[in-house]
């Protein structure tokens, strides 16, 4: 297999979950839940930059009529957090714990 030059990849910035992410086809990435079932078809066109080796297209603050295709990987749940309420002189201890919700997605396709 031949491997591709870093500046012949082609990847986006999109805003998902709340958050922005540089993704490249062909690879996964897990972000906060998004609802669906395993296998299940995502379209994503809050796309703030595409760049194919050639042209970077910058978003304002999206680009128009790019969308990236992923699809749903699996749904699981992320690492434990781990906390404790404390207060001094009073006796009063209480531990909690918090597992998010994770969809890892992989990158079939960006278009313009």
């Amino acid at each position: 297999m031949e491997k591709k030059n870093k500046q012949e990849e082609k990847f986006a910035v999109i805003e998902i979950s709340g958050a922005q992410l540089q993704v490249f086809e062909g690879k996964k990435y897990e972000v906060d839940y998004i609802k669906g079932e395993k296998g299940d078809e995502v379209e994503i066109d809050k796309v703030l930059l595409v760049e194919d080796g050639k042209n970077t297209h910058i978003g304002k603050p999206y680009v128009e009529k790019a969308k990236v295709k992923a699809k749903i990987d699996s749904q699981k749940k992320g690492e434990k957090i781990k906390g404790l309420v404390y207060k001094a002189k009073a006796r009063y201890r209480k531990n909690y714990g918090h597992r998010s919700k994770i969809t890892r997605l992989l990158i079939e396709k960006i278009s313009v």
